[in-house]
């Protein structure tokens, strides 16, 4: 068996199923990682550009922001030319999320707190419903209605979940269950207690994210602990990491969170030793070329590679695969099991040389090992690069 665990589907929250475009969200499915586009969706190349990099990274749901009729009427070519669900970024004019139903999208994100009026957000969901379109529901502190703010004092997470379930309610009036919710702040204890609030109180799949996040170091460690809190108590069914950045930089990042928190894992996690005076081995290099020679790889796996004979040893072995390192030589463990001893020059491909026997062995009832499905990934998040820049037309959250 792998010796990673997933969150099994009993330890998730269960939920409504939602379907979006080929993919279904909640009930147990997996947890899908989602970003937007940083263009004018009326500059159709650009915009294609950004998706075809943005799949190529393993974004697996995109949207776009549609705020005129320019942008909308590109909604038709981008949809054919996706490989995975287009998603319709509405704000404050009701008729670009007909529009864009109209167009085909696969999901329509709308504030009900900055469409309107309760008819035009009925009239978007009745063209869903007849369209076989998902809706995401979404809540921030800017757009809490005015009573609730005058009964709770400011956008608590009473405030901010109260707004959801209004806004619930009105889909369930409209016998529409086709949605996604999300509750976002940039303030992380403020989301982390709306969410938990949101899940006790309704079974429809949460979308989770710490909007504006900031810039990618601190904005990937914010995301990292509001995200990652959630989903290691089982809440959340997709994930958005909001950074100011180009939106290719967040995909890398998300799956590194749910990674990290047991949530869903497409790569191997590498284990190794902090900077310490017992290190025995030329630590920083052997994770560098297992790094670049990992790259692509999809099998859910630990990988530990530790430097000293105090803790090496115990560590390596409780990793599917580890090697524990000191005075030029290494013990490789496979399975709690030491293989062999290897030279410190042979680390590397002994590594990889096991990692290919568990593939052909696989499981001890003699299943393949496959990838926990995986999409193809690109650089690791912590090797993504990040340009600061002004964006155009770039929504939020």
């Amino acid at each position: 068996m792998v010796h990673f665990m997933d969150l099994s589907r009993s330890e998730r929250r269960a939920t409504v199923p939602v379907r979006i475009g080929s993919l279904v969200i909640g009930s147990g499915h997996p947890i899908r990682v989602q970003s937007m586009t940083t263009t004018d969706t009326a500059d159709l190349d650009a915009t294609l550009a950004q998706i075809r990099s943005l799949e190529e990274a393993g974004c697996e749901l995109i949207r776009v922001t549609v705020p005129n009729r320019a942008a909308a009427a590109n909604l038709k070519a981008l949809r054919a030319a996706m490989h995975v669900p287009l998603i319709a970024d509405v704000h404050f004019d009701f008729r670009m999320a007909l529009l864009a139903i109209e167009a085909g999208a696969s999901k329509v994100r709308v504030n009900p707190g900055n469409i309107g009026s309760k008819e035009r957000v009925r009239e978007i969901l009745r063209a869903a419903r007849a369209a076989g379109t998902a809706v995401r529901v979404g809540v921030n502190s800017g757009s809490v209605e005015k009573d609730l703010l005058k009964k709770h004092g400011w956008p608590s997470p009473q405030a901010l979940v109260e707004s959801a379930l209004r806004h619930l309610e009105t889909c369930r009036e409209e016998d529409f269950d086709q949605v996604v919710v999300s509750i976002k702040s940039t303030d992380v204890r403020t989301c982390l207690a709306a969410n938990r609030l949101l899940a006790a109180s309704t079974s429809f799949p949460l979308h989770l994210g710490i909007t504006e996040a900031g810039l990618p170091g601190y904005g990937a460690i914010k995301s990292a602990i509001g995200i990652g809190a959630l989903l290691a108590e089982g809440i959340g069914d997709t994930i958005r990491v909001s950074l100011t950045c180009p939106p290719v930089v967040e995909i890398p990042v998300a799956f590194d969170i749910l990674k990290a928190a047991g949530a869903r894992v497409t790569s191997p996690e590498l284990i190794s030793c902090p900077t310490c005076g017992r290190i025995d081995i030329d630590l920083e290099k052997l994770m560098a070329a297992i790094t670049e020679r990992l790259r692509g790889e999809t099998l859910p796996i630990r990988i530990a590679v530790l430097g000293c004979p105090v803790n090496g040893p115990g560590e390596a072995a409780e990793a599917d695969i580890g090697i524990a390192g000191g005075g030029g030589m290494g013990v490789l463990y496979r399975k709690g099991k030491a293989v062999r001893k290897v030279r410190e020059e042979e680390m590397v491909d002994a590594l990889l040389e096991e990692i290919e026997n568990l593939k052909r062995e696989g499981a001890p009832g003699g299943e393949a090992l496959l990838p926990n499905d995986a999409r193809p990934r690109g650089i690791s998040s912590a090797e993504a690069p990040c340009t600061n820049r002004r964006t155009k037309g770039r929504g939020k959250g």
